[in-house]
């Protein structure tokens, strides 16, 4: 094999069929066609021919594969792109020959899990593992280049198993997270996903159409194709953290994105095809019902709380039903477990109650098995989300790691996401019959047949996984020309969509005629300009960022003692993504606030501590009592990635515009005129602390399982006002800042 894969494929070209690259394997020709020598065996057998459907390819090639080949394939995990190294610290990276691929060795901790690593080479060969997470943001060149050199070393195994890499999403923009946000800027970037749901409420649904046509072509030019998107969740806390990564609070909306997006991204209505790119869509039963907020990657957030009757069948998993009619590729359960002591009846489809076993929704039978395959149809494979081995194993602790293994794979689910667990694994089957339960107890409440691999639960996992690969065709026409990749996600009028979205993103929430500021208002007078963010060294950077947009178009100046205008860019920050805050996740815009400590349970307690989501809060009502107070105007924007509270900052301005990682240029071109705003608030803002007190139960008062918009229907008599509601922010206009609020020009 050539040093560099990407510089040695061989095409060949069946007319009317399969197109089938390859760097080494054999090609065996039968009746004029081409085809694969998949198992390395030199004959023509049924899994090596494209002709038949994915599955009947699939069921026979698992038959060849040893025990030790499947068990790897139970299993995904982060993995290093050759130079790019995020996630892996201290780690000091040896490359292959080619310069692409990291050959030494790892040992230590990620945000999942502790882990001992070996180089690429040997994962693959001696170890057997195929499903990787790429969380490293590589150029286009570089991915292609990478994803070419893996499945060389794939080829040249006896059984030749492609190598998958899934990602998260990598079209929107946003704050660089490892294992949440892990990339942008590469691909064609949209706003965040609360901003394309807020430019389709207002501009119709064929921008997700644009959205999902981009990210097919784009990620199968690369052969990156398998996506860890998009979340189906609907925001029904506005405390969850996660919040950015959804299209917001409306079922209705939901399910009408996925419904265009899952045929789009996966290559057509029936499910993943040759050049798609397959769907993991995320998180059934629903992420958004959090008690108070918590996030199940820490333990205060293991619990999804119902507390309203029928909130389940009505709010949460109706999202997921275009997952399983256009067949999306997987689902991926969420960490958290139902909390039955917690939650009013919830039924299933046919009306029954649900059982609310205390098990994380990957180990939870009844949800997997009985309502997503059983009831709702769903045919796919269930993919775990990232550490319920190790980290996030919600009530299933006192089970080892052979077991928690075993009782997932018993559960439903097909893929373990987190660490490759190979040996354990391995455990798990030979437990089922090495008399290993004779000198061991089987732990209470299960079964020993809960908790162990069989070679039948074993093949059926593995049968679906490899399914998926050959409806994409992996195992045929796995590699990609690096030319063709760059120039398709060079494509102009892509970059030019997406810029549009992020224009028609902004929702304009509050103007007294100040704009459009337009050059005749401006003509004259001096215009002050600022940022802030939770960090001040953040905010500082990012004005003078924004300085640079307006020079030349604007009379800037330094003072705003001197300004007739102020247009203030606000960036709030709350909490972190894999850690608990001390107390509730605190949504007010304020500086130094203080706020109450919970216990264990999530109970509000006398501790207190303090809370800053914006620096800089004095100093904005220092800016608009100057500038207002000699007949100016302030405007500002809001980047919302969480359901903010306003009401510190709306009364300081005249007019104000909301923003979901929305680019600069895209809301100065709203503020200036030169784009009328058309967009729609997906998710509402909540009034004030008081519409989410928590009482010494842990209980709020509005409703956690119940989205935004649904809320006044459950909210005490008393706060409501004068028209009826209680939980939407009211702005001195009058306007509530609920769901689809926007005002235009």
């Amino acid at each position: 094999m050539a040093v560099k894969a990407s510089d040695s494929i061989r095409t060949y070209q069946n007319e009317g069929g399969a197109t089938i690259t390859t760097v080494s394997r054999k090609i065996i020709e039968k009746d004029g066609l081409y085809f694969k020598d998949i198992d390395g065996s030199g004959e023509f057998k049924a899994f090596d021919d494209w002709r038949l459907p994915p599955r009947e390819r699939a069921e026979a090639y698992v038959k060849v594969l040893s025990v030790k080949e499947k068990i790897a394939q139970l299993f995904i995990s982060d993995w290093r792109v050759g130079r790019y190294l995020q996630g892996f610290k201290d780690h000091v990276g040896k490359m292959d020959a080619s310069g692409l691929l990291d050959e030494a060795e790892f040992r230590g901790r990620t945000i999942f899990g502790e882990q001992r690593l070996p180089g690429t080479t040997t994962l693959l060969k001696e170890w057997c593992n195929r499903h990787l997470i790429i969380r490293a943001n590589p150029t286009v060149e570089d991915l292609t280049d990478w994803l070419n050199q893996l499945q060389a070393v794939a080829e040249d195994c006896i059984h030749f198993i492609p190598v998958e890499v899934a990602s998260n999403s990598r079209n929107e923009n946003g704050e660089v997270v490892f294992g949440m946000n892990d990339a942008g800027g590469v691909f064609a970037t949209y706003p965040g996903t609360l901003g394309i749901a807020a430019a389709v409420r207002g501009a119709g649904i064929s921008i997700a159409d644009d959205f999902a046509d981009t990210i097919r072509r784009e990620w199968n030019a690369c052969g990156l194709r398998k996506g860890y998107m998009y979340m189906a969740d609907v925001v029904s806390d506005p405390r969850w953290q996660r919040t950015y990564g959804t299209f917001g609070e409306d079922p209705e909306l939901v399910k009408t994105i996925f419904r265009h997006i899952i045929p789009r991204i996966q290559g057509g209505p029936d499910g993943v095809t040759s050049d798609g790119v397959a769907m993991t869509v995320k998180h059934f039963p629903g992420g958004g019902a959090r008690e108070n907020g918590f996030d199940p990657h820490y333990k205060m957030g293991q619990w999804n709380v119902y507390s309203t009757a029928g909130s389940l069948e009505k709010y949460h998993v109706p999202t997921f039903l275009p997952a399983v009619e256009f067949n999306a590729s997987s689902i991926m359960p969420y960490y958290a477990k139902p909390a039955k002591e917690k939650s009013a009846a919830q039924t299933d489809l046919n009306g029954t109650e649900m059982e609310m076993q205390p098990y994380g929704f990957a180990y939870n039978k009844p949800f997997i098995q009985h309502l997503l395959r059983d009831q709702m149809g769903f045919k796919g494979y269930v993919n775990s989300d990232t550490g319920i081995v190790h980290n996030m194993s919600w009530g299933v602790e006192m089970l080892d790691i052979p077991e928690r293994i075993g009782f997932a794979v018993h559960a439903g689910v097909d893929l373990i996401s987190g660490l490759f667990d190979n040996k354990e694994g391995m455990e798990a089957y030979e437990r089922s019959s090495n008399g290993y339960y004779d000198a061991h107890e089987v732990p209470d409440g299960f079964s020993k047949e809960q908790l162990v691999l069989t070679d039948e639960a074993l093949d059926r996992a593995v049968a679906r996984t490899l399914t998926e690969m050959f409806a994409l065709g992996l195992f045929d026409n796995p590699f990609r020309q690096v030319r063709t990749a760059v120039e398709e996600v060079a494509t102009a009028s892509d970059w030019d969509k997406a810029m549009d979205v992020h224009r028609k993103s902004v929702v304009l929430l509050k103007n007294d005629g100040t704009l459009p500021l337009t050059p005749d208002k401006l003509e004259g007078g001096k215009v002050y300009a600022e940022c802030f963010c939770k960090d001040a060294g953040k905010a500082e950077s990012a004005t003078d960022g924004l300085r640079k947009m307006l020079e030349g178009s604007v009379a800037l100046t330094d003072d705003y003692n001197e300004a007739d205008y102020a247009i203030l860019l606000l960036n709030p920050s709350s909490g972190a993504y894999f850690s608990a805050t001390p107390g509730y996740l605190e949504l007010e815009l304020c500086e130094g606030k203080t706020v109450v400590n919970v216990d264990e349970q999530g109970r509000p307690m006398a501790e207190t501590h303090e809370e800053t989501t914006l620096s800089g809060m004095a100093r904005i009502a220092d800016i608009s009592r100057v500038v207002r107070g000699k007949g100016g105007k302030v405007v500002a924007n809001i980047n919302i990635t969480l359901a903010w509270q306003v009401g510190t900052v709306e009364p300081l301005v005249d007019a104000f515009t909301a923003g979901f990682d929305t680019y600069v240029s895209a809301i100065l071109d709203v503020m200036t005129g030169r784009f009328s705003p058309v967009g729609r608030l997906p998710l509402t803002l909540p009034r004030n602390d008081a519409v989410l007190a928590v009482d010494g139960n842990g209980v709020c008062v509005s409703p956690n399982d119940v989205p935004g918009y649904d809320k006044d229907r459950y909210m005490p008599d008393e706060m409501k006002d004068d028209n009826g509601k209680a939980y939407a922010y009211r702005d001195c206009a009058g306007n509530y800042y609920e769901l689809d609020f926007g005002l235009g020009y």
